[in-house]
C-alpha cells in the first residue's frame, strides 16, 4: 500500500540538491516521518480523551502541528492556498519549527518522555532541503501515510528497514548501520528473550537488534500476533527494550525504527556508552539479555580507557567489558566481534578472553564467513555467553552457506537453520565441534576457530619448484613462438 509512496519520496530526495547520499535520504525522510507520526498519535490521544470526556492537552502547539504547516486541509482536501512553499517553507522550518522542537529537550520532565525524544531528535539533525518546492512535494507524499493500525505500522516498518539496509550498503561503513537481519534473528532464537526481562544494546545503531527482539516477542513465527495480556503488551512496549547510541544519525533512525515497530517512546539514550565508568555500575543498571554488534576498529582515547579494568584502545574490546559488567547474574548475551579477538596475542586480548572464560559461560561461538557484513572487510564471530559460571566447554559452529556472499547474494534465514537446530544440543557435525577449556593453553587462552572435521588444505608448494615450473613454461613458449616465426 505504501511502497509506491516511499519510492516517490526517494525520487524527490534524489533530485534535491541538499541531499547527496542514502544517509541523507534516510535522515531527511526520518524527521518528516516522525512529525507525521506524532500528529497521528496526538489525534489518536485526543479521540481517546473525548471518549472519556477528558480535555486533551496537545504536546505540539497549534502553529507547529503537521496539520497546520505541513498539510493544511480544506474540506478534507489539501489546501494549497494556505500551504507554505518555496522560500517561505524553508524559512519556517529552519528558523521557527526546528528551534521550537529543539526547546523540548530543556522543558521535558525526564529523558523517558516523548517530549524529550522530540527535543533530542531535532537538536541532532538539520533540515537539508534547499528547495521549498521539493520539501513541499515530500510533505504531501508523507501525508498520504497513516500510522493508525498495527498493520499499517508493520508495513511502514518493513519499508523503513529496507531504507536502512540500502543506507548500510551504500558505503564502506555498511556494518555500522546494518547488521544482517537473518543473523540477528538467529542470535535472538538462541538467547530467547522473554517479556518481563530487560533487553539491552549499548551500541544500538539503527536499533536492528531491539526491533527484531520486539518482533520475536510480539509475533509468532507465522507472523500472527501473540495473544499477549494488556500488562504484557505494556511491559513489552515500555519496559523491555533499552539502547544507547553515540552517533546522531543512528540515534534518530533508531527512535524512528522502534516507533514504527510499535514502541511509542523508545528507551534509547543518546550518549557515548564507553564514557561510563564500570566501577559505578549497580545492580539496578544491569540487564537480563544483551544483544549487540559493537563498532570495531575504532581507537578510544586514554581518558575513555580509564573507565575499564582492562586498558585497550580497541572499541569492540571495551564494549565487551561493558557488556559483561552490565549483564545480570544468569543473564544471556550474544555479541558480534571480529574473529581476531579469539587469537590476538596482545596482553589486553588475552586478559579479556580470560575474564570472559572465568566469569561467564562462553557456551557457543558462531564463525561467520567473509561477506556476512556488506562493506566490512573483516571476518566476524558471534560470542554467546551466560554470566555467573565459568566456561567448561565451548561449542563452535562454522557457518558455510556454500556460496560467495555479497550485495546480490546476502545471508538468509535458511543459511542459519542448521546452526540453530544443532546449537540446542551442542551436537557435533562436519561444521560443529566442542573444545574443553581444560585443553586450552592457560598462557594465552587461544580460542581460535579450528575445525577438526575439515581436511587440511594441501601443503603449499616449494617456491623454488614454482619458479622452476614458470621458467620451463617460458622456454616452451619461446620454442613455439620460434616455430611460428619460421613459418611466416
Amino acid at each position: 500500500m505504501f511502497e509506491q509512496t516511499f519510492k516517490n519520496l526517494d525520487d524527490v530526495l534524489w533530485k534535491e540538491a541538499g541531499c547527496s547520499s542514502e544517509l541523507d535520504y534516510t535522515e531527511q525522510s526520518s524527521w518528516i516521518l516522525f512529525l507525521k507520526y506524532l500528529d497521528d498519535l496526538e489525534q489518536e490521544y485526543e479521540q481517546e480523551a473525548e471518549l472519556g470526556d477528558i480535555p486533551y492537552e496537545y504536546i505540539i502547539d497549534a502553529e507547529y502541528r503537521w496539520s497546520t504547516w505541513a498539510a493544511p486541509k480544506k474540506d478534507g482536501k489539501p489546501d494549497r492556498d494556505n500551504a507554505k512553499t518555496g522560500t517561505d517553507l524553508i524559512r519556517f522550518v529552519d528558523n521557527k519549527l526546528f528551534p521550537y522542537l529543539q526547546s523540548f529537550k530543556e522543558s521535558a520532565s525526564s529523558p523517558e518522555t516523548i517530549e524529550y525524544k522530540i527535543g533530542e531528535i531535532f537538536s541532532e539533525i538539520k533540515n537539508k532541503f534547499a528547495s521549498g518546492y521539493s520539501l513541499r512535494d515530500a510533505l504531501e507524499l508523507v501525508d498520504q501515510l497513516t500510522f493508525g493500525s498495527q498493520a499499517e505500522k508493520h508495513e511502514l516498518s518493513a519499508l523503513y528497514e529496507s531504507k536502512i539496509k540500502n543506507m548500510g550498503n551504500a558505503g564502506r561503513n555498511g556494518g555500522e548501520y546494518y547488521t544482517p537481519r537473518p543473523l540477528i534473528r538467529a542470535m535472538i532464537q538462541v538467547v530467547q528473550p522473554r517479556i518481563g526481562e530487560r533487553v539491552y544494546d549499548g551500541a544500538c545503531g539503527s536499533a536492528g537488534f531491539l526491533c527484531e527482539a520486539f518482533n520475536y516477542l510480539r509475533y509468532a513465527p507465522d507472523g500472527s500476533s501473540r495473544p499477549l495480556k494488556t500488562d504484557e503488551l505494556d511491559a513489552l512496549e515500555t519496559r523491555t527494550l533499552y539502547g544507547k547510541e553515540k552517533k546522531s544519525l543512528a540515534y534518530v533512525i533508531a527512535i524512528m525504527n522502534l516507533i514504527l515497530h510499535g514502541v511509542d517512546a523508545p528507551n534509547i539514550i543518546h550518549t557515548n556508552t564507553l564514557a561510563e565508568n564500570l566501577a559505578d555500575v549497580q545492580e539496578k543498571d544491569r540487564y537480563n539479555v544483551i544483544l549487540a554488534n559493537p563498532p570495531f576498529g575504532g581507537k578510544e582515547r586514554p581518558e575513555i580507557q580509564q573507565n575499564f579494568p582492562i586498558k585497550t584502545g580497541e572499541t569492540a574490546f571495551l564494549f565487551l567489558q561493558h557488556f559483561i559488567k552490565y549483564l545480570k547474574a544468569k543473564g544471556r548475551a550474544a555479541v558480534v566481534i571480529k574473529n581476531t579477538f579469539l587469537s590476538n596475542s596482545d596482553n589486553a586480548s588475552k586478559a579479556l578472553r580470560q575474564e570472559l572464560l572465568e566469569n561467564c559461560n562462553l557456551h557457543t561461538v558462531l564463525d561467520c564467513p567473509s561477506g556476512t557484513f556488506i562493506g566490512a572487510g573483516v571476518k566476524t564471530v558471534v560470542l554467546f555467553f551466560d554470566k555467573g559460571e565459568p566456561t567448561q566447554q565451548v561449542w563452535y559452529y562454522q557457518l558455510d552457506p556454500g556460496r560467495n556472499m555479497g550485495k546480490t547474494n546476502p545471508l538468509n534465514d535458511n543459511d542459519l537453520k542448521e546452526f540453530i537446530a544443532l546449537q540446542r544440543t551442542f551436537a557435533d557435525s562436519e561444521k560443529s565441534w566442542s573444545v574443553k577449556i581444560a585443553d586450552v593453553d592457560k598462557d594465552n587462552f587461544d580460542l581460535s576457530v579450528k575445525n577438526p572435521n575439515k581436511q587440511e588444505a594441501a601443503a603449499l608448494r616449494d617456491p623454488q619448484a614454482i619458479l622452476d615450473e614458470i621458467a620451463g613454461l617460458d622456454a616452451e613458449s619461446k620454442e613455439i613462438l620460434d616455430v611460428i616465426r619460421g613459418l611466416l
